[in-house]
């Protein structure tokens, strides 16, 4: 079974991309190994600047619909520091949440309307390179399947611990590991979308869909060590009481609030600038390079991302790999890089306490760094 692209993974970034090419009449092959619907570690922020591409995806209307209110504040909660101010509104209205659970099924569906086909759940075991082509095998159940593309794209997340991109760390005490919680009946004003940032880590919370408030989290492998010493439980519980003991802006919001459902856990995570092009596969989302989750861009990215490199596959022919390549260092790089910066100042004691000095003196630092960090910013048509 032949198709024009295969596209390995159906989160934002790879049905994103199956959608843009299935429907400008390439045949498209969208294979994902997890069931649907599924909840993930997310912060499920959606930036403004990522609707034109939902639009052009045919979800931006049914997004809407089901997404959290619009968010027009930005916080920042550091222990006894609580400051807001205005997130900048750019030309496409205002950032919402959704959970992972609707989004990737909206996305997903609107890739196979346009056309394209889905194994789900298939993994990709091997893939190899044959003359002008990729071969692919496929395990689906107790089945063993081959298809072969032209244009294979790489949108598995940079988590993946097997198949062809499985990721090998070492452990290091500097490694992060991501947590998340939703919460009924949480006393957060509805357009807030606050940082969290408490000793070893840092996280946000935002209202998402069905009256829920999202508490998603990073915290240095170290600091969860200490924090399960001290708190007990599992690592999520002692996560949660971590940032309650030492956070009083999420201690307010929390008060009263009943946790829905199971805190959800992943990592390690090692944010950074990957590749986006190599050996002839194209690399989107998380796998291609992730900015850490403090700036709240991870989805956006994510679709952003694949939103470019429909682009560069539709128009540049032989030269869409170091194109599409060049092109994601010149839209993303600047924000990974801040996001690392605003990160160690979360982290770090001494960077915390100043950082939370001067936002209370200058609160306007907090819509100065969404700007920087994409909030207003989106791809253009061009791909540039």
């Amino acid at each position: 079974m032949g198709f024009d692209a295969a596209v390995i993974g159906s989160g934002p970034a790879g049905a994103t991309a199956a959608r843009l090419l299935a429907q400008a009449g390439w045949s498209v092959a969208l294979i994902e190994r997890a069931g649907f619907p599924r909840r993930k570690v997310c912060g499920e922020f959606i930036s403004a600047a990522t609707m034109p591409v939902l639009e052009a995806c045919g979800v931006a209307t049914d997004f809407s619909a089901q997404a959290g209110p619009p968010v027009h504040t930005v916080a920042a909660y550091s222990g006894a520091t609580m400051v807001q101010a205005p997130l900048p509104h750019g030309q496409v209205g205002w950032g919402r949440a959704l959970g992972r659970e609707h989004l990737d099924m909206l996305l997903r569906d609107a890739a196979i309307a346009s056309g394209a086909l889905l194994f789900q759940p298939a993994e990709v075991t091997a893939i190899a390179r044959q003359a002008d082509q990729h071969a692919l095998t496929l395990r689906r159940a107790d089945t063993v399947d081959e298809i072969y593309a032209r244009v294979v794209i790489a949108a598995c997340g940079s988590w993946n611990t097997r198949g062809p991109f499985a990721a090998t760390v070492n452990a290091r005490s500097s490694d992060l590991f991501a947590f998340k919680a939703h919460f009924q009946g949480a006393a957060l004003a509805a357009d807030v979308m606050p940082l969290l940032a408490f000793p070893g880590g840092y996280g946000g919370m935002v209202h998402t869909d069905g009256g829920r408030v999202s508490l998603s989290c990073c915290i240095r492998r170290d600091a969860l060590g200490r924090a399960r010493e001290t708190h007990g439980g599992k690592a999520g519980e002692a996560v949660m009481r971590h940032i309650l003991a030492t956070t009083e802006g999420v201690r307010r919001a929390l008060q009263g609030a009943t946790l829905e459902d199971a805190i959800l856990a992943t990592g390690p995570i090692r944010p950074g600038i990957r590749t986006a092009y190599r050996d002839g596969i194209f690399f989107a989302g998380n796998v291609a390079g992730e900015a850490h989750p403090i700036i709240a861009e991870g989805i956006s990215m994510a679709i952003q991302s694949a939103w470019l490199l429909a682009q560069h596959l539709l128009a540049d022919g032989p030269a869409a790999g170091p194109n599409y390549a060049r092109a994601w260092k010149r839209q993303f790089a600047a924000r990974v890089h801040a996001s690392s910066v605003f990160a160690w100042l979360a982290m770090n004691d001494q960077g915390r306490a100043a950082a939370a000095q001067l936002i209370r003196a200058f609160p306007a630092i907090l819509t100065w760094g969404a700007a920087l960090s994409g909030k207003t910013l989106g791809v253009r048509h061009d791909g540039t």
